[in-house]
């Protein structure tokens, strides 16, 4: 992490106490009349992919579905997206989107073609859910489209032709088919990506080839009237510090908004459970998720050097936990449980991101419906809301507020070979000078008693929530919806710019202080 942000420090340098079963102590200084950079909403987007259960099922269930519906989209599942304030959605994918045509997705429903899903199960895919429903979708939700479009199998002629169906006012032949099709007014989607997983699924490519391909698609995906394309480039996968390099190098920064990381949370030669588990996976996950900072800092680390401006921003738009499917379910589907354990990655991940807001612009979490990471799980006419879930509806404070500097003094959670710091902190204050304090304490046995000393404003009344379970484990299931939900926390008050407080063990805590 970037010291000048956030200092952690080892627990037996300043004495911390760390012996099992005791509660340990913590610092915490915030500077609230500093800070730069704003924390952009869109760190919170999310994606949803034509996978599993995701699209069919989870959004869509058609307008004559006894599941209550707008135009076919779910009503539930728009309403609970909306109560986090969801800000960007990405579509069609993932690996589906180099091999989607959009033209397939347009027109009479009945009249639309079929095609096979290859990467996600060889399903028959019936293109009933194309851009006019998923543009409605985005209407619904209050929340902007990330189109990305296909290069693997497409052609610079196909996305050009979609900007132009989407984006064009005036009169074209692809305007025109979109009036044809019962829409007159343009969508003016501004997000677009170019590609996805040039790497693998999406081509096989090199990074240079795909540098020489996202310049020719560039030049071809045109603004029309009052939209602006945000274009994101192809970006690496985990820690692929050449592609990032090679993209930084051949692409002229100003064809493009930013380049796409893909970072997912598992061991590839094991994935295991996703409620099955002990702690020695628990913290051996956390690890992982952790290590994404390292990953993270390098690829920034040589956008700086070609980009000591930061013109250019970094889209982690796709990461989240992946385990394996839960059993007696379609394996090409991805369908898995989510757990207190999958409630701290988002939370350690949102943080993160939120720290290196400077760079990161965008990032979505995969997927939001029944697939992978999944905020939201549907069964039939049944929803839940899943521990992640919570994590965005609490965090959705932190949404294009100021981020504050902090300096954190954090004992370790140790278990077996590993130690990993105990507490996470990231502090923001929006433009009514509210603060807002995430605090995530992952030690599953030990609370903390943490000091925070505000400075550099007064500090108001004192509201706290707080997302924790009985188990590290413990997850909603259709049974029993709430057993994983946020409640009131009571953190007291501060005296003279202190508040000493307790972070309890396996918890997730936001905290805001009114303006005084």
């Amino acid at each position: 992490m970037k010291k000048s942000i956030v200092l952690i420090i080892a627990a037996l340098a300043f004495g911390l106490t760390s012996t099992y079963g005791q509660s340990t102590q913590g610092k915490l200084v915030i500077n609230a009349d500093l800070g730069e950079n704003t924390i952009s909403r869109h760190i919170y987007g999310h994606f949803s992919e034509h996978l599993g259960r995701c699209i069919y099922g989870g959004y869509w269930v058609g307008e004559d579905s006894e599941i209550v519906n707008t135009r076919g989209i779910r009503n539930d599942v728009v309403s609970a997206l909306k109560a986090t304030n969801i800000p960007n959605l990405r579509w069609p994918g993932g690996c589906f989107a180099d091999e989607y045509h959009w033209m397939d997705g347009i027109g009479p429903a009945d009249q639309r073609p079929t095609m096979i899903n290859t990467h996600w199960g060889g399903v028959t895919e019936n293109n009933r859910f194309g851009t006019h429903e998923f543009l409605d979708l985005c209407e619904q939700l209050g929340t902007e489209p990330y189109i990305c479009g296909n290069v693997g199998s497409g052609s610079v002629e196909e996305m050009s032709k979609w900007v132009e169906y989407i984006n064009l006012e005036g009169v074209s032949p692809m305007a025109d088919l979109r009036r044809v099709n019962g829409r007159d007014e343009p969508w003016d989607v501004r997000y677009w990506g170019v590609g996805n997983e040039n790497w693998g699924c999406g081509g096989a490519m090199t990074a240079e080839f795909y540098a020489d391909q996202y310049r020719r698609y560039a030049v071809y995906c045109r603004n029309y009237g009052k939209s602006k394309l945000l274009k994101i480039a192809g970006g690496a996968n985990s820690s692929d510090y050449h592609w990032t390099e090679t993209l930084m190098k051949e692409i002229p920064h100003h064809m493009m908004y930013g380049i796409s990381l893909h970072y997912y949370t598992t061991d590839w030669s094991g994935k295991g459970s996703a409620t099955e588990f002990g702690e020695a996976e628990y913290a051996k996950t956390l690890d992982m998720c952790l290590h994404v900072e390292d990953v993270i800092d390098r690829h920034i680390n040589i956008m700086d050097v070609y980009d000591p401006e930061q013109k250019v921003a970094l889209i982690v738009d796709e990461w989240g936990t992946w385990h394996d499917v839960e059993p007696g379910t379609n394996p090409g589907f991805l369908y898995q449980q989510n757990t207190l354990r999958d409630a701290m990655v988002a939370a350690l991940s949102l943080n993160y991101f939120n720290e290196r807001c400077d760079r990161i612009k965008m990032a979505n979490i995969a997927q939001t419906v029944n697939v992978l990471q999944a905020l939201i799980l549907t069964d039939e006419a049944k929803m839940l809301l899943t521990p992640t879930y919570h994590v965005f509806e609490m965090f959705q404070v932190h949404h294009d507020a100021k981020l504050l500097p902090v300096a954190l003094q954090t004992p370790e959670y140790s278990f077996e070979e590993r130690s990993l710091p105990m507490l996470s902190v990231s502090a923001s204050k929006n433009e009514n000078g509210t603060i807002s304090i995430s605090i995530i304490n992952i030690d599953p046995n030990q609370s903390n008693e943490l000091t925070i000393d505000l400075r550099g404003a007064e500090s108001g009344a004192v509201t706290g929530r707080i997302l924790s379970a009985e188990k590290i484990n413990s997850h909603n299931s259709f049974e029993n919806l709430e057993e994983v939900k946020p409640v009131e926390f009571n953190a007291g008050s501060f005296k003279k710019g202190i508040l000493k407080t307790t972070i309890p063990s396996k918890s997730i805590v936001v905290l805001q202080i009114a303006a005084k």
